[in-house]
């Protein structure tokens, strides 16, 4: 993952990382194979940092990880220890946890319709699997436990943006899950004083997001499609609208939710995104101009539209002001900069991921 010159970090996200340049923990990534996951580590180890990460490779891959040893060099590696594992075994979590500062919990059973296909599997991962993991973290002592929330908690509440206090009921298996996780954090702060922040990330993309299968998402499946000048399908008029949020903001979250030293900012839960809304027909677009000079075929494309999926909102936008004012988290990747460089790694990286 390239990042940006220092000159251009938000000053608290600079503060910390200058920090974290003098100062080495340990952090544990689950679900550190995954896209979100191996960001962390390439992050991590950029800066200097211990990481033990788990897999279980269900939806995770090595050659993610064998593009962040690549990313970062030999000497970074070194600081890293593989362990393979899953979520759903308690004795793996606890192994994990040992001698560890700061746990970021990513590892989860993503995608609305898998939840709609198969309910049991994502409870045994997002809630079985959340619940052993911080029960781990809680025997460890571990400094504080970062967790990937979701979006879609707000379920069909109508307001927008969405403010962090305000949900609705939830639309699918999923949502529930991830709703279930901020109440088991919530409880375990209060009965066992567990420092806990969860992340609300709203529809994330970058580098190394698989664009494979039938519960891939939009953005890698459709630059993967038009690369490949294959058609791409909308779901609905294309009129939906989200709130895509670039990988490096959501970076920038998660070691600012580790490392806050507001006491207010502490077993909360924040919205992880940019404040805006871009409609499919928009994205679409974007990508398609974005690729049409190296794809020329793509002048003549047009998207193919299906019918609405059970379980989606029709929109989606995050209030982040709770996030800047607590967190001090500032995105530094609109969408259209972070779209570019997602293309031009896919153009350069897609062979690897198919």
């Amino acid at each position: 993952m390239e990042f940006p010159n220092s000159a251009a970090y938000p000053a608290r996200y600079e503060q910390l990382r200058r920090h974290l340049q003098s100062h080495r923990y340990h952090w544990l990534v689950t679900g550190v194979a995954g896209f979100i996951g191996s960001s962390l580590l390439e992050a991590l180890l950029g800066l200097n940092q211990k990481v033990t990460g788990i897999d279980n490779f269900s939806t995770g891959y090595r050659y993610n990880l064998d593009l962040v040893r690549e990313s970062v060099g030999t000497d970074a590696w070194e600081n890293f220890q593989f362990m393979p594992g899953d979520i759903r075994m308690l004795e793996d979590c606890v192994r994990a946890c040992q001698g560890v500062d700061y746990v970021l919990h990513e590892a989860a059973l993503g995608s609305v319709p898998r939840s709609l296909h198969d309910p049991i599997l994502t409870n045994a991962n997002n809630v079985t699997g959340f619940l052993n993991v911080l029960v781990a973290a809680r025997d460890a002592r571990v400094k504080r436990f970062v967790y990937a929330a979701s979006s879609s908690t707000y379920g069909d509440h109508p307001g927008l943006p969405k403010v962090e206090s305000a949900i609705g009921k939830p639309l699918s298996p999923y949502a529930v899950t991830k709703y279930v996780n901020e109440l088991y954090a919530d409880v375990f702060a209060r009965c066992y004083e567990v420092e806990s922040i969860g992340l609300r990330y709203f529809n994330v993309f970058g580098p190394r997001q698989d664009p494979n299968g039938a519960y891939a998402s939009v953005i890698p499946q459709w630059i993967a499609a038009l690369i490949n000048e294959q058609p791409v399908n909308i779901n609905g008029d294309g009129h939906t609208s989200r709130d895509f949020c670039f990988i490096d903001n959501v970076v920038q979250a998660n070691l600012l939710a580790a490392l806050s030293d507001n006491p207010r900012a502490v077993n909360q839960v924040y919205n992880v995104a940019l404040n805006d809304r871009t409609s499919l027909n928009e994205l679409y677009e974007m990508m398609r101009a974005e690729l049409i000079e190296s794809v020329p075929g793509l002048r003549d494309h047009r998207p193919q539209y299906r019918p609405f999926r059970d379980g989606d909102v029709r929109h989606s936008q995050a209030d982040i002001s709770k996030a800047r004012e607590l967190l001090g988290f500032e995105p530094t990747d609109r969408i259209r900069g972070g779209l570019k460089k997602t293309i031009a790694w896919y153009k350069e990286h897609l062979a690897v991921t198919c």
